[in-house]
């Protein structure tokens, strides 16, 4: 077992800072305000829709806003020792990601060679920024604050070159971004943790588990995310019937969702309890798999319908398919993204080719939407393969195996919890703080 160096009090501040300094250097140069007399190429051609008011969107940026912080940062709470680390990060992460999303997404679209600042343009920002947080749940517990800023860089580069061949050179439709978003996080943080795979943790840790109130802690982030999923799926939407269109499809997906995962996990589970893994994630899936055909006319039953598969398919995955891609292809996903944001998301995509072939989208190019499915996963397996090679270098001070899960090797705990942790060590060398 290498030793890594886990204190952060130069590395951590001196990668922090010097990141965002080049940020606001680059903002200094490219970034200006908009003032709404746009002559470039639009990333999306509704954006010229939000000229009458350029506040317009501003309450649909909140509730997207509200699910980067709060909706990812609490569902990732379930962990007994790490709901710090998971809202904390989060926090981090996203704060960021989200400068330097608009930096990348914008770089696509500059007009006069300066990327103009709108609404829409922060909403896509805070939509870059999930990317990272989907493959954060991959990799929770077992990473570095340092290790994370990096995979930020590189995970929202890479997702920004993906969006541009997907929505400007394919044409293609994912308004929900099932694709762009969901599958290639998921798979892009899959990817890293298969890179950065730790044998010691092959049998489990103590620590990688919920208890009670953790548990309900998580289900803050989950019912944030419900509640403003319908947002997230119709934000960049055309304004007016489209948009509705997709709010009513999220609506009711998310709602067939519900009882699908409820059903199944009553049924997988012993004695026909819920497992509330199962309903803080695959409540959701609904969410995810409609994304991309939330703006297509599918119908109400449709939407519904998509929403059924996805809560099966997302609690199945974490009853049976988890435990093997842990112990038979070295992917130890720590929050299951396997199952909430990869699956669903490829369903999504495969409905997207399907309602596009059958019309449902005017304009639509089914051999586009399968080539947009195919590009994501493409760019988040090959992308997060080479992330997780750099976030394998041994000075990102990453923790070693005995602690992971446990916020304690990089914040400061409230020492009751302390005292706790030193009973549940009974001595045990592996909890040596100090000389970490």
């Amino acid at each position: 077992m290498p030793a890594y160096a886990t204190n952060m009090r130069m590395k951590f501040p001196i990668v922090a800072l010097t990141l965002e300094i080049i940020t606001i250097i680059l903002f200094g140069v490219f970034v200006v305000y908009d003032d709404g007399k746009s002559h470039g190429h639009k990333p999306h051609s509704n954006e010229t829709h939000h000229d009458e008011n350029p506040m317009d969107l501003y309450p649909m940026f909140q509730d997207v806003h509200v699910m980067i912080f709060i909706g990812f940062g609490f569902l990732m709470t379930f962990l007994k020792r790490y709901g710090f680390s998971s809202v904390g990060i989060n926090l981090l992460l996203a704060a960021f990601g989200l400068q330097w999303g608009l930096l990348t997404q914008g770089i696509w679209h500059l007009d006069d060679g300066k990327i103009k600042v709108s609404i829409f343009k922060i909403i896509n920002a805070d939509f870059s920024t999930a990317t990272v947080l989907i493959s954060f749940g991959a990799v929770l517990g077992k990473t570095s604050p340092v290790q994370l800023l990096i995979m930020t860089i590189l995970e929202i580069t890479i997702f920004s070159i993906n969006e541009h061949l997907v929505a400007t050179v394919l044409e293609a439709n994912d308004v929900g971004a099932s694709m762009i978003i969901h599958a290639y996080g998921a798979y892009f943080g899959l990817a890293v943790a298969r890179v950065l795979y730790r044998p010691g943790l092959r049998n489990g840790h103590e620590n990688d588990g919920s208890v009670y109130h953790s548990d309900l802690f998580a289900m803050i982030g989950t019912v944030f995310l419900w509640m403003f999923w319908p947002s997230f799926n119709s934000a960049i939407a055309d304004p007016g019937f489209t948009q509705l269109t997709a709010v009513i499809n999220t609506y009711l997906s998310l709602a067939a969702c519900v009882l699908s995962a409820y059903a199944i996990s009553s049924l997988v589970e012993h004695k026909g309890k819920l497992d509330m893994v199962h309903i803080q994630n695959a409540t959701l899936a609904g969410g995810v798999a409609v994304g991309t055909c939330a703006d297509m006319n599918i119908g109400p039953f449709g939407a519904m319908l998509i929403g059924l598969v996805a809560g099966i398919i997302s609690t199945l995955g974490f009853k049976y398919l988890t435990p093997i891609l842990a112990s038979n292809l070295g992917i130890q996903d720590t929050c299951g993204v396997h199952n909430l944001h990869g699956m669903p998301g490829i369903l999504g995509g495969l409905a997207g080719i399907v309602a596009v072939a059958l019309g449902k989208k005017e304009g639509g190019n089914a051999a586009m939407q399968a080539a947009a499915l195919a590009s994501s996963l493409g760019f988040a397996l090959v992308g997060g393969a080479i992330t997780g090679l750099i976030m394998k270098l041994p000075f990102w001070g990453q923790p070693p195996d005995q602690n992971c899960f446990d916020d304690s090797i990089y914040w400061e705990v409230p020492e009751e919890e302390e005292e706790n942790e030193e009973s549940l060590a009974h001595g045990d060398h592996s909890k040596n703080k100090a000389e970490v």
